[in-house]
């Protein structure tokens, strides 16, 4: 997918899989301009999740659902991603 299409892409499958109360996607891509994993074109990105979905759950399954909900992007369109998942009492 279009570099500028991949923000608008991980949003959408948060808010599908984990209807977020905010969500914020940030590509850092141009950070990591000459990185060896950016070569294959895949992007990099942080992501702030603040869900319901989340509580009860440790950091590690917090992780995981968000890599969950984003699927094969992660294959295809994200090289690297970094995550603070947190539920509304905690934001």
């Amino acid at each position: 997918m279009p570099r500028e299409q991949r923000p608008d892409a991980i949003r959408a499958a948060l808010e599908a899989a984990l209807a977020p109360v905010a969500l914020e996607v940030v590509d850092e891509s141009h950070k990591h301009a000459g990185h060896a994993g950016a070569r294959d074109g895949r992007g990099h990105f942080a992501v702030t999740v603040v869900s319901e979905a989340f509580a009860g759950l440790a950091p590690l399954a917090r992780h995981r659902r968000v890599y969950a909900a984003l699927g094969g992007l992660m294959e295809t369109d994200i090289h690297a991603l970094s995550i603070q998942a947190r539920t509304p009492s905690e934001a």
